[in-house]
């Protein structure tokens, strides 16, 4: 499934990666699988293009809109999106394993990353927190707003049977006996 993965960009000796130096029992880790035919003075890179390429023109096709038969359009399809998708392994693979010996010869600079994703991450959630505290500010002044209306005493008028009246007011009225 794999193949060599160096080479994957212009510049780049071909062959697997070199393993750091002093890790004997990465090595196994970092090479890739030979066996796998490979395009000369192609990259992984040009050859997930071709590959998606080859994808999307199988699908538009002239020769598959005239109607030839649909087996055999469906076997073509499968094959180029299958030899995308290994192309596709093969270049996560490729950044895998990047990282991996990135994360080998200078542990620090992974350390660094995760805290700068935890900062951003923070940070994130602040932004998320302010967003949700201001609609609470809010909803907590219309509920103030509202409780002030209602709370708000009518005009008493002065005088003792005045105040009854309105005290009675606020009772209410009994039922009716059936």
């Amino acid at each position: 499934m794999a193949a060599p993965l160096g080479g994957m960009f212009s510049g780049q000796p071909p062959g697997p990666p070199q393993p750091p130096p002093g890790l004997p029992g990465q090595a196994s880790l970092l090479q890739a699988t030979p066996g796998a035919a490979r395009i000369s003075n192609s990259t992984l890179v040009d050859e997930l293009e071709s590959s998606f390429e080859a994808c999307f023109a199988s699908l538009v096709s002239q020769d598959y809109v005239n109607g030839t038969d649909q087996e055999e359009i469906r076997t073509g399809v499968d094959q180029c999106i299958q030899k995308f998708l290994d192309i596709a392994r093969q270049t996560e693979c490729f950044f895998l394993q990047k990282r991996l010996q990135l994360s080998i010869q200078k542990p620090e600079q992974v350390v660094k990353e995760d805290v700068s994703e935890l900062r951003n991450e923070l940070q994130r959630k602040d932004a998320l927190v302010q967003k949700h505290l201001t609609k609470l500010r809010h909803w907590q002044q219309v509920l103030e707003d509202i409780n002030v209306q209602h709370k708000k005493p009518a005009e008493i008028p002065q005088g003792s049977l005045a105040y009854l009246e309105q005290a009675s007011a606020n009772i209410p009225a009994p039922m009716k006996q059936t």
